[in-house]
C-alpha cells in the first residue's frame, strides 16, 4: 500500500506550501498540496507537482566525483567522501597559505533554502578560514534595503485578507508564474467589487482578471510612483495627520515628487497620463487599497529609489489601520533567527564581493585574486549577470572549484570535485515563509539518494578535516534542527505549533496582522523613514538610461516551468523571446523564427514569440534557462550588464539593451 507523508516546499516563492507526497516502495509516486499551510489551500504549482523528475533525473550526482577531462567537458571519476574532504581541504591549506583566507570565495544563494542549509555550520566555516564573505545581492537587496530603512521590515498584509481590499496594486509582480496562491484572492476581491491594476511591461492577466495596466518601461516606475505623489499633493489629497504622526523625511520626498508632474512621468514611463491619473484617483478613493510589491521593479538601475517610492504611497495617503489596507513586500522579517543560539559565534570580517560581479572577480586577478571557489545553493551560469565573463573565470586552470548540487547543472559541469547534495524532499529543515505567515517543518518522505548529503553534514566533515574543534563541528542534524527551532522567534506575538508538530503559525492579537493596528515600524522610533540613509543622499533620484546603441529593452522575469534555474534540466527544453508584433514586423520577424538576439556582451540565439502582451520597445526572455535550451548555448544573462544599483548593489539584469535579428533559412530547434 502506497504512504503518504507530510512535509513543505522550501522553494524561492512567497507561498510556502504545505505537501503530501505519495510514496510506495520508497520511490516516490507523486506530490499534492496539503492543508497544512492554509494559505496555499491544497494546490500547488506544476513545477512541485513534478520535481520527483529531479529526484530520479539520468543527470541526478550521487556520488562525490573528481573532474577528469576538460573544464567544462563533464568528464567525472567517482571518489569517496573521504578522498573528496582530504582533497578540498588540502587545496584550501595551500590556497591560505599561500594567497591568505580571501582567496577563497564561498558562492551561494538563499531563496530556496531553510535555517539549516546556510549560514549554519557553513558560515562557521568560512570565518574560521577567513575566506571572502559574499554580498547576496543577485535578488532582493534593493528592496530590502528600501523596506529596512523605511518600515524596518515591518509584516505585510496577509494574503488572505486581499478579499477586503477595494483597491489591489499588483506592482512588478507575477501571481500568475510565482506567487499562484495570491490568485484566488485576487479574485474573490474582484468578485466582491475590488478593482486589480497591474503595473508591468508585459500583461501577465487575462482580460476579467483586471481593470488598468500600466505597461511601464523598465527602470521608470520611480517616476510614476513620484507622478502619483505629486497629483495628490497638488490636489490636496495627502492625508497631513498620519504623516505628522508617523513619518520622518516626508518633505524631501515631495520636493523629489515636485519634478515629475504627470505628463512628464508619463513621457519618460511610455505609457498614457490618463492611466497615470485613473490610478490616482482610484488609489485617493478606494478603502481598503493595498499594493503587493514585487521583485521586478527593483532589477534596474531605479530599483531602490522605486521601491522606497512606491512603499511611501500608503503613508502618504493614510492606507493604513485597516484590514486590507497597506503593502506587502516580503513578510520575511515577521520572523527572527539567533545565529549564535545555533552555532556560537564566529566573527567574519574579510572584504566582501558582489556576487553580481562574479565574471569579473574570477577574470580580474585582484589582491588577492581569488584562487578557490565553492559554490552551493546555486547555479550561477544559468542566474548571474554576464554570462560569458562567468564562463571564461570557470575555465581558468589554476581555479579550484568545487560545487555542491543535486544535478549536473551549468556550473557543476566546471567543477573540479563535485559533491552530490540532497534534494529537500530528502532532508530536514525548517522553512519560514516570506509570504504567507508561517514556519514549516520538512521532514524526508524518502532516504538519500546514493551518498548525498544535507549542507549542515557536509560542512561540518569539512570543519573537522580542517581540524577545527568547535562543537558546531560535531553536532547532528537532528540536533540543528533542535536548536534552530528554539532560536526562531517572531517579532510580534508568538509561534503556536500545530497539532501533528509540522508547522508553526503566527499568534497575532488577531488571526492576521493589520498594519499600524497590531504592527507597527521596526524602525527605532517606530515611525516610517521616507528618507533613510540606505537611499543615499537622493533618495528618489531617477537616473535616466545613458543613450543606448541597441533600441530593444530586455526583461528576463521568472517562468512557469522553473523556480530560478531549478527545473531548467527537463522543465524548460527551447529558449524563446517575445516580442511584440510591431516591432517583430519592423524586423522582418516571424512567429517560429530563429533569430539572434545581441548587445556588446554577447548574443543568444533563440526562437521568436510575438505577443501583444509585451510592450512595445521591450523583449521578454525568461530567467534561470539552462544552455542547452538554446540554439547556441547562451542565454538571457550572456546578455545582461554585471552594473549594480546604487541601493543595496543589486543586480541590473533589467537595464539591458538588445537588438534582434532573423536568422535565415534556419529552422527553430
Amino acid at each position: 500500500m502506497p504512504e503518504k507523508h507530510q512535509t513543505a516546499c522550501p522553494m524561492d516563492c512567497p507561498d510556502t506550501c504545505s505537501l503530501e507526497v505519495e510514496v510506495d516502495q520508497g520511490r516516490i509516486q507523486a506530490i499534492r498540496g496539503s492543508h497544512g499551510n492554509p494559505v496555499t489551500q491544497g494546490f500547488i504549482c506544476m513545477k512541485i507537482s513534478r520535481f520527483a523528475r529531479r529526484l530520479y533525473s539520468p543527470d541526478r550526482i550521487l556520488h562525490p566525483m573528481r573532474r577528469t577531462g576538460e573544464k567544462g567537458s563533464g568528464q567525472f571519476e567517482r571518489i569517496s567522501w573521504p578522498e573528496a574532504m582530504e582533497t578540498i581541504c588540502g587545496q584550501f591549506t595551500e590556497i591560505r597559505n599561500t594567497w591568505g583566507g580571501e582567496a577563497i570565495l564561498p558562492y551561494s544563494y538563499g531563496g530556496s533554502n531553510g535555517y539549516l542549509a546556510q549560514d549554519t555550520c557553513d558560515l562557521a566555516l568560512w570565518a574560521k578560514l577567513g575566506a571572502s564573505r559574499l554580498a547576496r545581492t543577485v535578488c532582493a537587496a534593493p528592496t530590502t534595503e528600501a523596506a529596512v530603512g523605511m518600515y524596518g521590515k515591518m509584516p505585510g498584509v496577509a494574503f488572505e485578507d486581499y478579499e477586503h481590499a477595494r483597491l489591489i496594486v499588483i506592482w512588478g509582480a507575477n501571481p500568475r508564474v510565482s506567487h499562484i496562491h495570491l490568485m484566488p484572492y485576487l479574485k474573490k476581491a474582484r468578485k466582491a467589487g475590488a478593482r486589480v491594476v497591474v503595473v508591468d511591461p508585459k500583461l501577465n492577466f487575462s482580460r476579467n482578471e483586471f481593470d488598468l495596466h500600466l505597461p511601464v518601461y523598465p527602470g521608470t516606475d520611480v517616476v510614476v510612483a513620484l507622478a502619483l505623489v505629486n497629483l495628490w499633493q497638488e490636489r490636496g489629497l495627502l492625508d497631513r495627520e498620519f504623516i505628522a504622526k508617523h513619518t520622518t523625511g516626508v518633505d524631501r520626498l515631495l520636493l523629489a515628487a515636485a519634478e515629475y508632474p504627470v505628463d512628464r512621468a508619463a513621457r519618460i514611463a511610455r505609457v498614457d497620463a490618463e492611466a497615470i491619473e485613473m490610478l490616482a484617483n482610484w488609489y485617493a478613493d478606494c478603502n481598503p487599497a493595498v499594493i503587493r510589491i514585487g521583485w521586478g521593479l527593483e532589477r534596474n538601475r531605479n530599483g531602490g529609489q522605486s521601491a522606497a517610492a512606491i512603499l511611501a504611497l500608503p503613508a502618504l495617503m493614510g492606507k493604513f489601520g485597516v484590514r486590507g489596507g497597506g503593502y506587502t513586500l516580503s513578510n520575511s522579517g515577521a520572523v527572527r533567527l539567533d545565529p549564535e543560539a545555533v552555532i556560537g559565534r564566529f566573527p567574519w570580517n574579510t572584504r566582501e564581493i558582489n556576487m553580481n560581479r562574479l565574471g569579473n572577480v574570477l577574470l580580474n586577478q585582484d589582491s588577492p585574486p581569488v584562487k578557490a571557489l565553492f559554490v552551493y545553493n546555486c547555479n550561477p551560469v544559468a542566474t548571474v549577470p554576464d554570462q560569458n565573463a562567468i564562463l571564461s573565470g570557470l575555465m581558468r586552470d589554476d581555479l579550484f572549484t568545487v560545487v555542491s548540487e543535486q544535478v549536473m547543472t551549468d556550473t557543476a559541469l566546471f567543477a573540479d570535485i563535485l559533491l552530490p547534495a540532497v534534494t529537500f524532499l530528502e532532508q530536514h529543515e525548517l522553512k519560514a515563509a516570506y509570504g504567507a505567515y508561517t514556519v514549516q517543518k520538512l521532514t524526508p518522505v524518502v532516504p538519500a539518494m546514493g551518498e548525498a548529503k544535507p549542507n549542515e553534514e557536509m560542512f561540518a566533515m569539512l570543519g573537522r578535516q580542517m581540524g577545527y574543534s568547535e562543537p558546531v563541528f560535531r553536532l547532528e542534524t537532528e540536533e540543528y534542527l533542535a536548536r534552530v527551532t528554539a532560536a526562531v522567534t517572531p517579532v510580534f506575538g508568538k509561534l503556536r505549533e500545530s497539532a501533528d508538530g509540522l508547522s508553526f503559525c503566527y499568534d497575532f492579537p488577531e488571526a492576521t496582522p493589520v498594519q499600524f493596528d497590531t504592527v507597527f515600524p521596526l524602525t527605532p522610533d517606530r515611525k516610517i523613514n521616507c528618507a533613510p540613509t540606505q537611499l543615499g543622499k537622493q533618495p528618489y533620484r531617477y537616473i535616466p538610461e545613458s543613450k543606448q546603441l541597441y533600441p530593444l529593452a530586455l526583461i528576463t522575469p521568472a517562468s512557469s516551468r522553473m523556480t530560478s534555474s531549478t527545473m531548467g534540466e527537463f522543465n524548460f527544453p527551447e529558449l524563446y523571446i517575445e516580442i511584440h508584433p510591431e516591432d517583430a514586423q519592423g524586423r522582418s520577424l516571424s512567429h517560429g523564427d530563429l533569430a539572434k538576439i545581441f548587445n556588446d556582451f554577447g548574443e543568444v540565439k533563440a526562437q521568436v514569440r510575438i505577443s501583444p502582451a509585451i510592450r512595445q520597445g521591450v523583449v521578454q526572455m525568461p530567467k534561470g534557462a539552462w544552455r542547452k535550451s538554446s540554439a547556441n548555448g547562451s542565454t538571457s544573462t550572456a546578455l545582461c550588464p554585471a552594473t549594480i544599483s546604487e541601493v543595496g548593489g543589486g543586480a541590473c539584469f533589467n537595464d539591458a539593451r538588445v537588438e534582434v535579428e532573423a536568422l535565415s533559412e534556419i529552422s527553430a530547434k
